[in-house]
């Protein structure tokens, strides 16, 4: 197994999808500050407000029914694990748009993640409107476990073969999302309060501020 594993490093660095810094894992390492939530339907909601032309609020029933798609991603944590090819289904906002329950307001310029207890992560609006980030219900086929997010997590990832500087670090995306505030000025999120570097390139190894 360890062999293979060196193998399949080897060759994702050749390919140009290890950046520097890390290395291939196979297993999903949980990784998160705080308990896990609990989860109650009959209360959960998920709000979009801000800089938008009309707030939105979901119900978890309503929020099922939004249009869903399934994504590939190569993820790679600030802790130096990668994971390559994982797949997620979920919501990505600009079908939000496409589909006419979102508007966003010219001002708008960056998204904040808000997630249960208080927990915040930034990111610019143009990746949030790209295909690097989903709103995620389920991973590798089946609904996310509480450790890993359930039932709602930002996810931002690299897109298999496609190298970019929107290619940012796992943390960016929140677990136990309850929200998106779309802001006119970028804001700092929990971890960026913290420490860590602002834009989370992972080709630059942006890993703290």
């Amino acid at each position: 197994m360890f062999q293979n594993r060196k193998e399949m490093e080897e060759k994702m660095r050749k390919e140009g999808r290890l950046p520097p810094g890390q290395a291939l894992t196979d297993r999903f390492p949980v990784l998160h500050y705080g308990p896990i939530p609990p989860f109650n339907e009959a209360s959960w909601n998920f709000r979009i407000w801000g800089e938008v032309e009309k707030p939105l609020k979901f119900s978890w029933a309503e929020f099922t029914q939004l249009p869903r798609t399934s994504m590939a991603y190569d993820l790679h944590c600030v802790t130096r694990w990668s994971k390559f090819d994982t797949q997620w289904e979920g919501v990505t906002v600009h079908s939000l748009i496409d589909a006419g329950l979102l508007k966003l307001k010219p001002s708008a310029r960056f998204v904040m993640q808000r997630a249960e207890y208080d927990f915040s992560s930034n990111l610019p609006l143009e990746i949030v409107l790209s295909e690097r980030f989903i709103l995620a219900t389920h991973f590798n086929g089946h609904p996310l476990t509480p450790e890993h997010g359930y039932p709602l997590r930002g996810v931002v990832g690299a897109l298999p073969g496609q190298k970019s500087d929107q290619d940012v670090y796992f943390w960016k995306g929140a677990k136990w999302l309850r929200g998106l505030e779309f802001t006119t000025e970028d804001h700092k999120g929990f971890w960026e309060m913290a420490g860590y570097h602002n834009n989370a390139n992972v080709w630059k190894e942006e890993r703290l501020g």
